[in-house]
């Protein structure tokens, strides 16, 4: 018999914000709600800890509430950020013609 070993890893409770997380959206003070590629977590946090997350390098604000993850941009295209393969099921999100540019910048000086 082959054993296999599987990815233990509990999202909810070791959540890697840089690694996993591919936006996030500012709720009621101190909600945070991450989204991932298959997932969304709502987590309370203090408000240092907020104030730490949206000052990460990162993350760069796209709207009021939103912070998108630099290193997670797939393309930018037709004024929509998308996250891995763009497809019907693929998470994107809609930016500015103002903020893709300066994303498209932070992305090539990033790789």
């Amino acid at each position: 018999m082959m054993s296999v070993a599987l990815d233990a890893r509990n999202r909810y409770e070791d959540l890697d914000i840089k690694k996993d997380v591919i936006f996030f959206r500012l709720g009621a003070p101190g909600l945070v709600c991450f989204h991932g590629t298959n997932y969304n977590i709502r987590k309370r946090m203090t408000g240092e800890q907020i104030q730490e997350l949206i000052h990460d390098a990162s993350f760069f604000k796209v709207g009021s509430d939103c912070y998108v993850n630099i290193g997670r941009i797939a393309d930018i295209e037709n004024d929509r950020l998308y996250f891995g393969e763009k497809g019907p099921e693929s998470k994107s999100l809609p930016v500015s013609k103002r903020n893709q540019q300066t994303l498209r910048s932070l992305i090539s000086s990033a790789r």
